[in-house]
């Protein structure tokens, strides 16, 4: 296999996030977390403490959402609520930037909205990932094409102190002109696109559409290391039957070559 069992869960954020998920099923979702030995859930402000408690001590970080879906909470509103999860034991905070002040070109309340959740995060040792939805800015704004809005943005987090860019919440759908809702997520153009727009200091995370683990590979290759996922439990079921089945061979071939397959 092309990467380990352990770096490919390690970059999954299990997402629980449905906005009618029930407290069952966020709890099962955290033992499917612990089960799998992803890097973190990502979460819903209330339900931080809950999962705090249910994830204590299997190495599964807690991350939190705010102003989530849409970032259009005030400024003081996402620091205050970045400031309670934290509090409540969130260690990374997965904030959605204030795309209308973004696409009007206002780019200072832009960068300190970002900031101000880095500040609080930090300050509590957690860390920040910043969200854009992207599927919202495909035409561009702000005088701007797609690309070099999505840059400028990447700019603006980095400086604002931000430890990843984010393609999406999961849950920005766009109305066509049918009148129906459709979602693409991260983009391997989004994601090579906001890779090359920040420095090596600033990670990349994926979400909405990995679904399989071809992709979850695919977003490794594009330089992401996390990636935000419903399908947990099948991509990493998926990896270890593909694990299992290419180990006869490997086993056969050292055998043929006369190795040993032991450890020391």
């Amino acid at each position: 296999m092309k990467y380990s069992y352990e770096e490919l869960a390690k970059m999954i954020d299990h997402s629980l996030l449905h906005p009618t998920m029930t407290d069952q099923e966020m709890e099962e979702g955290c033992r499917i977390a612990s089960k799998y030995q992803v890097a973190s859930v990502c979460i819903k402000p209330y339900a931080v403490k809950r999962a705090v408690e249910l994830l204590r001590g299997t190495g599964v970080l807690v991350g939190c959402v705010i102003g989530f879906p849409h970032g259009n909470s005030a400024m003081e509103s996402k620091r205050f609520e970045t400031r309670l999860a934290c509090t409540d034991g969130a260690v990374e905070i997965d904030m959605v930037t204030n795309l209308g002040k973004a696409l009007s070109g206002d780019w200072d309340y832009v960068a300190a909205d970002i900031q101000a959740v880095c500040e609080e995060a930090h300050a509590h040792g957690a860390k920040v990932k910043v969200i854009f939805e992207n599927d919202y800015l495909t035409k561009g704004g702000a005088g701007l094409s797609s690309a070099d809005f999505k840059r400028r943005l990447c700019q603006i987090c980095e400086r604002a102190g931000a430890d990843w860019v984010k393609t999406s919440t999961g849950y920005g759908f766009v109305k066509g002109a049918d009148g129906q809702y459709n979602y693409k997520g991260a983009t391997a153009e989004d994601l090579k696109l906001m890779r090359e727009s920040c420095s090596a200091k600033v990670q990349v995370k994926a979400a909405g559409g990995v679904r399989d683990l071809d992709g979850l590979i695919a977003v490794r290759d594009l330089g992401a290391t996390r990636c935000g996922a419903t399908a947990t439990a099948a991509m990493l079921d998926e990896y270890r039957r593909r694990a299992a089945a290419t180990e006869p061979a490997a086993n056969g071939a050292a055998k043929s070559a006369g190795l040993g397959t032991g450890g020391y």
